[in-house]
């Protein structure tokens, strides 16, 4: 589950560890002695505040600075976060940096595209770009994460090591969608999708998200998180029959507008005895739907936590998602 900070809002902050790795900030002083390549999560940003003063530089700086500080060839972990104006402009040239760099990252298995906290940009600003290229060129990457679904372009690809797809937005395009459900992924384990709303390019529907729910081209899948959605009620309703779920160990369906309809979904689909967790946080059920939850469930770590009422706006009911702008 992902904490709300007042500060940060919903977000994987990463900014201690990533991979299970310490993060090193390259903004340190460039004084300090670098520290051993493979044994750190690198955090490559084009602006920042550190020590509480404005630091501004292009990216492409920065990268040349990494490359100066780091063995690139026993990189294991990279933080792409802020970059200037990443709200005007694309991580495109982000993207083709990487690309070309790839020859000289042979080590690297995990990368966070977007690493940039509400203060900076909102989740619905941040422009990104077509991130296929990544994956074609990183056939050895087992963990990619994506922040800001604006400009976000994927096309099917066939990846072989690819164990952890996490994309976080306010507003999934279901292009995008599609593109994952297209994909092949043999050892994909952890799926995590942000699916926002459509006021800021959430397009995604139910159809888009069968092949996920049939699971065919997710043979490892043991996480699924389809979370996020002003549509949730209608993804449990959809996810309490979808083959995949036998194989689950662990369910997200949080932050989105899930009331007690697709909790009841839920309980009267097939059992759901097996998980270990089930994620539910920030939910519209009531304390009734609570209770029936939680006892139907005795062996599973349920998270009912964040229990949202509506809005009330002319006598009208207003359910809102978590994270959307």
């Amino acid at each position: 589950m992902i904490e709300y900070d007042q500060h940060f809002g919903y977000q994987h902050r990463y900014a201690e560890r990533y991979a299970g790795l310490p993060v090193v900030q390259l903004t340190s002083s460039p004084g300090e002695p670098p520290p051993d390549s493979g044994t750190v999560a690198w955090r490559i940003s084009g602006s920042s505040w550190p020590d509480g003063t404005y630091n501004d530089k292009g990216l492409g700086d920065a990268f040349d600075a990494f490359f100066e500080r780091a063995d690139p060839s026993r990189v294991t972990a990279i933080i792409i976060g802020e970059w200037p104006d990443c709200f005007t402009q694309t991580s495109a040239p982000i993207v083709e940096r990487l690309v070309r760099e790839a020859p000289r990252l042979p080590a690297l298995r995990s990368l966070f595209l977007g690493a940039i906290s509400g203060d900076y940009s909102e989740i619905s600003w941040i422009q990104q770009t077509d991130v296929t290229p990544i994956l074609e060129a990183y056939p050895q990457l087992e963990r990619f994460e994506v922040r800001g679904g604006s400009g976000l372009r994927l096309d099917p690809v066939r990846h072989e090591a690819l164990r952890t797809l996490r994309v976080e937005t306010g507003g999934l395009d279901g292009s995008v969608t599609r593109a994952v459900a297209g994909s092949d992924l043999p050892a994909l384990q952890h799926l995590e999708l942000w699916l926002g709303v459509d006021e800021y390019g959430g397009t995604t529907t139910i159809a888009d998200l069968d092949p996920i729910l049939r699971g065919e081209r997710l043979p490892a899948l043991s996480h699924l998180g389809l979370q996020d959605s002003e549509l949730q009620d209608d993804i449990a309703a959809a996810v309490a029959s979808a083959p995949v779920v036998a194989r689950l160990e662990t369910l997200a369906l949080s932050m989105g507008v899930l009331t007690d309809q697709g909790a009841e979904a839920l309980l009267t689909g097939q059992p759901l005895t097996h998980l270990r967790r089930l994620d539910l946080h920030h939910h519209y059920l009531s304390d009734e739907m609570m209770r029936r939850v939680t006892e139907a469930l005795p062996g599973v770590e349920v998270d009912l936590s964040g229990q949202e009422e509506p809005d009330e706006d002319d006598g009208e009911a207003w359910h809102y998602v978590a994270v959307s702008e």
